[in-house]
C-alpha cells in the first residue's frame, strides 16, 4: 500500500490547528507523573509550570515562548476539575513541523466549554479534517500485468493490464471527539499513465492514459484473439532492445479526491497520484532473408 501525493504543487491545506487534548481529569493524572509536557506543538513545560497555570491559576506568560502573536493566558484553578469540557492543544501536519506557518497556533493549552468549538482562526474544521484524512489514505501498489511476461520484443506491442476489483475508492474518516466534528475523505481511481522508461516507445493510447473501468480493470487481458484484431488498449511498443540494463516502466495512478462531514458539508481536494516502477527487458528478434 503507498501514501498519494498531491498532483497539485500550489495546495496549501492547514499547516496547524487545535484539538482537544485532556479532561480535566486525565491532565491532573498526567501533571502527578511529575515529566512535564507539551503546552503546544512546540513547547515543553516542566512540571512546575504545568502546576502555577492549570492548578494553581497562575498566567502563562506566552510572550517569552516566542508567540509574539499570543497573549498572556489566565490560569485555571485544580485543572478545571467538575467542569464539562477539553483543554485543547495545538498540532501540526504531517512532515509540516519545520514550516514557518506551524508556529501559528501559538496558544499555551487552553479550556473549551464542552460542545463548543474554538472562536480562533486555527479552529478545525470539516475541511481541515478532510485535508488530515488525506494524508492517511493508502492505495494498492500499482503493478500492471504485461504479456509478454518475461521480456517485450522490437516494433511488438506489450499488452498492460490490471484486472477487475484491482482498484477501488478507498475512505478515511477522521473526527474530533466530543466535538461532532468528522471528515470523510475518499479517494477514487480514474486513470492510469504509463511512462515506458524510454524516448523510443511509443504507448497505447497515444497520451499514456489508460482508462479505469467501473469495476476497477485497466486495459484488456492478451489473448491471441484480441492481439489479431488491433492494438491494447493499454500497453507500450518499445523501438530499441535493452542493452542489459531493463527499461524501467513507471504506472501511475490518479485518484479523484472527495470529501463529506459534519453538517452535510461536502468539497474536492486535488487530485492524489501513486506510482511505481518495474523493470522490462527488450529483445530484438534476427531473421535472415534467403
Amino acid at each position: 500500500m503507498g501514501e498519494l501525493r498531491s498532483v497539485d504543487p500550489n495546495w496549501r491545506p492547514p499547516t496547524c490547528w487545535y484539538e482537544p487534548v485532556f479532561s480535566p481529569e486525565q491532565l491532573k493524572a498526567t501533571v502527578a507523573t511529575g515529566e512535564g509536557g507539551l503546552v503546544n506543538a512546540h513547547v515543553w513545560w516542566s512540571n512546575r509550570l504545568w502546576v502555577d497555570h492549570y492548578g494553581k491559576g497562575k498566567p502563562a506568560r506566552t510572550a517569552g515562548l516566542h508567540f509574539p502573536r499570543s497573549p498572556d493566558a489566565d490560569g485555571y484553578k485544580n485543572y478545571n476539575l467538575g467542569k464539562k469540557g477539553m483543554f485543547w492543544r495545538s498540532t501540526v501536519r504531517k512532515g509540516k513541523y519545520q514550516d514557518s506557518k506551524a508556529w501559528d497556533c501559538g496558544r499555551v493549552m487552553f479550556w473549551q466549554p464542552a460542545g463548543a468549538i474554538p472562536e480562533d482562526a486555527y479552529a478545525p474544521t470539516p475541511e481541515t479534517l478532510a485535508a488530515f484524512a488525506y494524508d492517511r489514505i493508502r492505495v494498492p501498489d500499482t503493478r500492471v500485468e504485461l504479456k509478454p511476461a518475461h521480456g517485450s520484443t522490437v516494433n511488438l506491442p506489450t499488452w498492460m493490464w490490471l484486472d477487475k476489483g484491482t482498484f477501488k475508492a478507498v475512505g478515511v474518516r477522521a473526527d474530533l471527539p466530543g466535538t461532532g466534528l468528522y471528515a470523510v475523505t475518499t479517494a477514487t481511481p480514474v486513470a492510469l499513465h504509463l511512462q515506458p522508461g524510454t524516448d523510443e516507445a511509443r504507448t497505447y493510447p497515444a497520451s499514456g492514459d489508460c482508462e479505469i473501468g467501473e469495476d476497477g480493470s485497466i486495459g484488456t487481458p492478451y489473448s491471441r484473439e484480441a492481439a489479431a484484431t488491433g492494438d491494447p488498449h493499454c500497453g507500450v511498443e518499445y523501438l530499441r532492445a535493452t542493452d542489459g540494463r531493463p527499461y524501467q516502466l513507471t504506472a501511475s495512478v490518479t485518484w479523484a479526491i472527495s470529501w463529506k462531514g459534519t453538517g452535510g458539508a461536502t468539497g474536492d481536494l486535488p487530485n492524489g497520484t501513486f506510482e511505481s516502477t518495474q523493470d522490462v527487458h527488450v529483445q530484438e528478434i534476427q531473421s535472415v532473408n534467403r
